[in-house]
């Protein structure tokens, strides 16, 4: 009972000092929060009819953020993402990737730098409070102000304003996706640098993103490109491993990534839609050029995409 009372009392006062912000304040002390503390937890991920539950900890040491997600049940990894570099450790197959990747992004949730840019494409409101992992949450819902990308809530702390469980959903209202804490700590110190001693124990394989070029230098011409969503990067040549050229545009409207791949055509071209969960991809050839577009958003979005994609001559 004691503990129960402490609860309330934490809820009512935390969330009565909180009461006077809208929407974007909350996520932009959320984005803030998510960037400078170091917290750790567990956390459940559903997605594509499946569970998985890991470890998580956020830490900052001298300004440089570091993400590690480490899994509770076979098969066994890790990942750990320190700045854009992403480095996943395979434990079963000793195999270590490390991925040089332009984008910065969180495992727990995609935002932008400005939270504010969001009200471009969604309508961002306050809709009620519940309790996450037996801490009090405000929920901020965002609803789509076209069919174009996919409605979500986000359940904030209304102590320490870090996210304790985001939602996404489908057109139709049923669930797609659901990131939630089961416990946070926030008491915890950064983490110590990585040492190199899985430098002998594993097999590492680097993966280098070429560098950023200007979108006009691109060998195609996107006609159809949905308002919000803004380029964040092209590059070319981005697999390089494969020894295969490849150009990648990357698009975000701040909550959902959109990529384009242009390559060159197999024996046989790829064309239609495909579509796993909340992530849909289409495809089709022009010419001897095999172009795909595929992101975390409704079909009816990346079909409108390539549709409107014409290479430049």
């Amino acid at each position: 009972m004691r503990v129960l009372l402490a609860f309330i009392i934490g809820f009512i006062s935390a969330t009565a000092g909180a009461e006077s912000l809208t929407a974007v304040q909350w996520l932009d002390k959320m984005n803030l929060a998510m960037k400078t503390l170091n917290y750790q937890g567990t956390v459940i991920f559903m997605k594509n009819g499946q569970i998985e539950t890991m470890k998580y900890r956020h830490s900052v040491d001298h300004g440089v953020e570091q993400e590690r997600l480490s899994s509770l049940n076979s098969p066994m990894r890790e990942v750990t993402r320190k700045s854009n570099e992403v480095t996943c450790i395979f434990k079963e197959t000793s195999e270590k990737v490390i991925n040089h990747h332009p984008l910065d992004s969180s495992f727990i949730i995609n935002m932008p730098s400005s939270p504010a840019s969001l009200e471009k494409s969604y309508s961002l409101e306050l809709a009620g409070q519940e309790s996450v992992a037996m801490l009090p949450a405000q929920i901020v819902a965002a609803q789509p102000k076209d069919g174009l990308r996919y409605p979500r809530k986000i359940w904030i702390n209304t102590q320490n304003f870090l996210p304790l469980k985001v939602e996404i959903y489908a057109l139709e209202g049923h669930a797609l996706e659901q990131v939630m804490f089961t416990e946070l700590n926030t008491q915890t110190v950064a983490e110590a640098p990585a040492g190199n001693d899985a430098s002998d124990k594993f097999h590492t394989k680097h993966i280098h993103s070429a560098q950023a070029e200007p979108l006009d230098q691109a060998t195609f011409i996107l006609n159809h490109r949905p308002e919000g969503f803004e380029p964040v990067f092209f590059i070319r040549n981005s697999i390089q491993q494969s020894q295969k050229a490849v150009d990648h545009l990357l698009m975000s409207d701040g909550f959902s990534t959109v990529s384009v791949y242009l390559e060159s055509k197999e024996s046989e071209g790829i064309e239609g839609l495909h579509s796993l969960g909340s992530v849909n991809s289409f495809s089709k050839v022009i010419d001897n050029t095999q172009i795909t577009v595929l992101g975390e958003v409704p079909a009816k979005t990346v079909e409108l995409i390539a549709d409107g994609i014409a290479l430049r001559h």
